[in-house]
């Protein structure tokens, strides 16, 4: 079952992935073009070209967890990727908005307190 925890950090894969690959050509996007550490227990996401195909990829302690989902009719939306140094992060909600077919321009948050931050 799926496990979409705040704990983690998500990324996006801002490209057009073969979806058709297992978790060691994910891998490897997530290496080579994304410049991340595969092995880090963060979660990478991956939309297929036709955007009705979503990879969530993940290493799980001992090897890596991969969901998949397809769909029947519609398409997944592509998040709008925060390039930081060529990382493409996204928060911790937006793939649980992405999966269930939320429109994420139409979210608004809340106000909530949030620490300041501190300098070092």
């Amino acid at each position: 079952m799926l496990y979409l925890s705040t704990a983690c950090r998500y990324f996006y894969y801002n490209g057009m992935p073969i979806c058709e690959g297992g978790a060691y050509s994910l891998s490897g996007l997530v290496r080579g073009e994304m410049k991340q550490d595969v092995l880090s227990g963060d979660v990478f996401i991956f939309i297929g070209r036709c955007g009705n195909k979503i990879k969530l990829l993940q290493w799980d302690t001992d090897g890596f967890a991969l969901y998949e989902k397809g769909l029947e009719r519609g398409s997944f939306e592509r998040p709008s990727a925060i390039n930081e140094a060529g990382h493409y992060s996204i928060s911790a909600q937006q793939p649980g908005y992405i999966l269930q077919g939320v429109v994420l321009k139409s979210i608004r948050h809340r106000k909530r307190f949030s620490p300041p931050a501190t300098t070092v």
